[in-house]
Parts: structure tokens; C-alpha cells; sequence
């Protein structure tokens, strides 16, 4: 099956940011919860060492991703570890939150563009269950940016356009009913949105069916470093690993 780009809630200008909030926060809680990107922590260290730095700049954070519990794991060998997190729309209070829970996140409050980072943001870059967001030239943008930054990059997604990922979101709404309750902060909003009006677990289940359709495949990840200006000057490792029952898909891009 080719690459369907199709619409999701989530990417949006006029779908209301308290809900797009609500479902980066359960993407948070899940990854932290079912420790989704242990398999890539081999990965995160060779980044990190390659790009000379203890700095994470993590690129469309959402609510944060998985990285408080990958947070606990870097930090067992580098103690030093700052993660600075960023989106185009921005999840302040989970930001926040995060931020408490572990002293050495930092964010930037203000929208930050994947394609066109700032010049002053430096760090390893990553980017968490977010590149499926952007169309192949978009997302080509990102790498070249990156590359031109002279900045290691890696891009990590936790579905695939295959039956089985695509079968996994179908029971999404599930996992959103079940987990609602213990997602911190505690927000009445999150409950009425969830159990009484459900228009969190059915954009969710969207969202993650449409997720799946636009993920870039291995082949694809590769066809699309193919084309960068540059590109011949960094090492490619695009790779797909076992993550429990599900799989993860990465690429990691450094400087020769």
C-alpha cells in the first residue's frame, strides 16, 4: 500500500487546542507507561555521541512523547542530560508538568517550525511520533534543515502502514477510556470529553488510523535522504525494530 496523506485532526488550525492537548497528553501517558521506545535507547546514545552534546532539542513534542521515562534512562549515564522540548503548537501545560516531574526538561513556549529551526536551538534533534505529520517535500525540509545545521537528527515512529498497526488503533479508544483517569494533570475537561461527550477517543482512533496510512516506510525514509543537498555527507541508519507487540521505525542521521 503507497503513502495516503490524509487529514488529521491533530495538524489543524481551527481544531480547538484544549482537545488537541487531550490527546498529545495520552500519547504521553502511553509511552511513558508501556516504556514504547526502550528498543531505541541504543539509538538516542549514539546520537547524543555523535552530536558531541548532552542536549536533546526534541522537535514536535506534542505532549512530551515518551522521553520522561528515557529521560530516567539517559541520565543513568549521563547525569548531565538537558532536553529542551518544542512544537508548532505548543502544549504549554504539559510542558509544565513534565518539566516538574523532571528538573532537567526545559521548553520553548513559542511555535518552533521542524523545517526551519532557529539557529540558536542546538542539540542532538529528535523527533517523536511526528514526521508522518509532513508531506514528502515538508518532510525532506526537516532532514535538509538538519543537515545544513550540521545537527545529528533522529526520527522515531511507533506505527506502520501495515494491517496489523492499522488493526492496533482500532482499539485506541479503549486504551483512551481505560487510561483517562490516571493522566496527570487532572483536568474535569479531559473527563466530559472522554466518557460523556466522546470526541477525544473517536479523534484519537482517527488520528491513529490516519497516522499509520502516512507513515514513512523504510524504503521511503531512504528515498527521501537520497535527495538532500549534502546528504552524501552524513551517515544514514534507517532501521525498523520490535517494540513489544507493536514495531518502532527510525532514522538516524550524522555527520561523516
Amino acid at each position: 500500500m503507497g503513502r495516503i496523506h490524509l487529514f488529521e485532526f491533530e495538524d489543524q488550525k481551527w481544531f480547538p487546542s484544549f482537545l488537541r492537548d487531550y490527546g498529545t497528553d495520552f500519547l504521553q501517558f502511553l509511552s511513558n507507561k508501556t516504556k514504547l521506545y526502550k528498543p531505541i535507547l541504543p539509538v538516542l546514545e549514539k546520537g547524543l555521541e555523535a552530536n558531541g552534546t548532552n542536549q536533546i532539542l526534541d522537535l514536535g513534542s506534542g505532549g512530551g512523547g515518551g522521553l520522561l521515562w528515557l529521560n530516567s534512562e539517559l541520565k543513568k549515564s549521563r547525569p548531565d542530560l538537558k532536553i529542551v522540548l518544542t512544537d508548532f503548537y505548543p502544549n504549554l501545560q504539559a510542558f509544565e508538568f513534565t518539566k516538574k516531574q523532571a528538573h532537567n526538561f526545559e521548553y520553548i513556549a513559542t511555535a518552533v517550525d521542524a523545517r526551519k529551526v532557529p539557529t540558536h536551538l542546538k542539540g542532538f534533534r529528535t523527533q517523536f511520533l511526528s514526521l508522518h505529520h509532513f508531506r514528502p517535500k515538508d518532510a525532506k525540509l526537516i532532514l535538509q534543515n538538519a543537515v545544513d545545521a550540521k545537527s545529528v537528527i533522529g526520527v522515531f515512529e511507533a506505527q506502520e502502514r501495515s494491517l496489523s498497526s492499522l488493526l492496533a488503533m482500532l482499539f485506541s479508544p479503549i486504551s483512551v477510556l481505560l487510561s483517562t483517569p490516571f493522566i496527570r494533570p487532572f483536568k474535569w475537561g479531559r473527563i466530559l470529553f472522554t466518557y460523556l461527550i466522546p470526541i477525544v477517543p473517536l479523534f484519537v482512533l482517527w488520528d491513529g488510523v490516519i497516522s499509520s496510512l502516512r507513515t514513512y516506510s523504510v524504503k521511503e525514509m531512504k528515498a527521501l535522504v537520497a535527495e538532500l543537498d549534502g546528504g552524501d555527507s552524513y551517515t544514514w541508519e534507517i532501521e525498523r525494530v520490535k517494540s513489544g507487540p507493536g514495531v518502532i521505525l527510525y532514522l538516524l542521521g550524522t555527520p561523516k
